[in-house]
């Protein structure tokens, strides 16, 4: 039976609304915000955006992997602190730069591989696993740092989170270096295809032949590599490891992935919509700071935004 030529285009236009959501949503923030404050568009605030953004960002990249296979990661916040502070206490005894660079790395990721493992090995739900991470990451950075920051790790570490290249702060641009691999994985690579099966079925991915156990040890150890970046960038703009680094930033990089479209469900979205995603969370952040709104009303704000994304995403999948 053929649909009427009005009831055909008002079904376009109302899926095209609801597949470019974020996007609106996007150009909506930056258009009030321009014009209720008129600082939000000055050069120097918007690069600020920008460099605050990259934390939760490149987070959510690795969220975003996760969740495509229908996980969740907890522990990417305290995997922060951690790697960061093993990076800054190796700084503060004399290690050199690369070396203790790589090894705060190499934590994060092996605190993310291990993660995968106790979720293929012991079958536990991803969302207590990486709970108990959490936990555990965040003790270890109380007992490594006895409670205390880290200061005073060189000017060389500092060009990470506070250096330029050109006019281009160095955090943006390894922003844009993470996304761009991200997306060529997910969408011309062949390890892209399995993360996407097995997030939408995993028992059809098996019998594809796909070895989901190792894809799932991938995207865990992405997520805590990528943590342990943000950490170090976090680290050396403020030229200093807290103990307390990085708490709440686990939901902050779900929402972004959220609010970009993926699919908590798995198998769905990609890092394209989770840059828009951070994005909204940080001019969000950015616009109410400028119009001194309260912090108190701001966390009701990016939940009502999440709890918004999370509606209009389960009506398009109807």
């Amino acid at each position: 039976m053929n649909l009427p030529e009005e009831k055909v285009t008002n079904i376009n236009i109302s899926e095209f609304l609801l597949k470019a959501k974020s996007l609106i949503g996007l150009v909506g923030l930056i258009v009030v915000f321009s014009i209720l404050s008129p600082r939000f568009l000055d050069y120097y605030n918007l690069t600020n955006v920008l460099r605050q953004t990259s934390l939760n960002a490149i987070m959510a990249v690795g969220m975003t992997f996760v969740i495509l296979t229908g996980g969740i990661d907890l522990s990417v916040g305290s995997i922060l602190a951690f790697s960061s502070a093993i990076t800054a206490g190796m700084l503060k005894d004399g290690f050199p730069l690369i070396i203790a660079v790589l090894a705060g790395l190499i934590i994060g990721t092996g605190l993310g591989f291990f993660n995968g493992f106790v979720i293929i090995r012991w079958n536990i739900p991803p969302f207590i696993a990486t709970f108990a991470m959490m936990t555990i990451a965040r003790g270890l950075t109380l007992v490594y740092t006895n409670g205390q920051p880290i200061t005073g790790l060189g000017a060389a570490f500092g060009y990470i989170g506070n250096g330029y290249i050109g006019p281009i702060p160095v955090p943006i641009i390894l922003t844009v270096l993470i996304f761009a691999v991200g997306y060529y994985i997910l969408k011309n690579n062949r390890l892209g295809r399995y993360v996407y099966a097995t997030g939408g079925n995993i028992q059809a991915a098996k019998l594809a032949g796909i070895n989901t156990n190792n894809i799932i040890l991938f995207v865990y150890s992405l997520s805590g590599f990528l943590a342990a970046i943000s950490g170090l960038i976090i680290t050396s703009r403020l030229n200093s490891a807290a103990p307390t680094a990085g708490q709440g930033a686990e939901l902050d990089a779900i929402a972004a992935v959220v609010l970009g479209g993926t699919s908590l469900s798995g198998g769905e979205g990609g890092v394209i919509g989770t840059l828009i995603g951070a994005l909204i969370i940080g001019i969000l952040n950015n616009g109410l700071n400028l119009l001194n709104v309260s912090p108190f009303y701001q966390l009701i704000a990016k939940g009502a935004v999440i709890l918004l994304a999370i509606a209009l995403d389960k009506k398009e999948s109807k």
